[in-house]
């Protein structure tokens, strides 16, 4: 069954934008939690912008749900990673300049680097994930380094939506779409998992949830948007509720 992971980046931008103690990034897990989200993913950066050491150092002793920790392959972050324990640890794409990820992770170029990193992260006992676009060389790439998740960049088919009008059938969608569903048959083919995200929103969410096989949607800015305005569980419900109706009927093979 598809599983909702929410991303709480936001919670704390928002802290951090005041240099203070609120909103706590805890709190704001557990109100998904209760919202019906299946597993919490934070993105410790290298300059820390938003979610901080002490964050997930907190979210692992304090919650009691599946923790995604979004990483550089740096051995900075590998060791964090290895001392505390996510139970999963998703490599990604990381520059100062970029306002959030801007794309996949490069594995074709850097396979021994990153084989390095997964290798100690399933010694840890860490289910490793890697963040890529929806191109089979990468996807063949993630199986060599030994990876056991692909989670595939959405943002291409997000910003196709968006451009044609929220229009789904429009053919500029289908064909994002149309890679979303490649990458993702390649990658089970391959005995991984199929998961998916980036600016997925509460429009935009359905085809993708509907893809054949797809294990786990990751969506943060487009919950925390509406939970301003709904408050946090409510908003995880209802993404929640669209992924789950949407997963129910199956997509047509196009």
């Amino acid at each position: 069954m598809i599983e909702l992971g929410v991303n709480i980046d936001h919670v704390a931008t928002l802290r951090q934008a005041r240099q203070t103690f609120e909103p706590e990034p805890v709190w704001a897990a557990v109100e998904a939690h209760i919202g019906g989200a299946d597993g919490i993913t934070v993105h410790l950066r290298e300059d820390r912008r938003h979610i901080q050491d002490a964050d997930v150092e907190k979210l692992r002793t304090l919650t009691q749900i599946k923790l995604n920790l979004e990483m550089a392959a740096t051995d900075e972050m590998v060791e964090i990673a290895c001392r505390l324990k996510p139970e999963m640890a998703m490599l990604v794409p990381e520059g100062r300049h970029e306002v959030t990820t801007e794309g996949g992770l490069d594995v074709l170029a850097e396979e021994s680097r990153l084989k390095e990193a997964v290798d100690r992260l399933a010694r840890a006992g860490i289910l490793s994930s890697v963040f890529i676009d929806a191109d089979l060389a990468q996807v063949e790439a993630a199986a060599r380094i030994g990876a056991r998740v692909c989670e595939i960049h959405t943002g291409p088919y997000a910003h196709a939506f968006h451009d044609r009008g929220r229009d789904a059938e429009s053919p500029a969608v289908l064909a994002e779409l149309d890679k979303v569903r490649a990458a993702g048959e390649a990658i089970r083919a391959l005995g991984m998992r199929f998961n998916a995200g980036h600016a997925l929103n509460y429009f935009n969410v359905q085809p993708v949830a509907r893809l054949p096989g797809i294990r786990e949607l990751h969506i943060g800015h487009a919950i925390v948007s509406r939970a301003v305005f709904t408050g946090l569980r409510e908003a995880v419900r209802e993404m929640k509720r669209l992924m789950r109706e949407a997963a129910a009927r199956p997509a047509e093979h196009r």
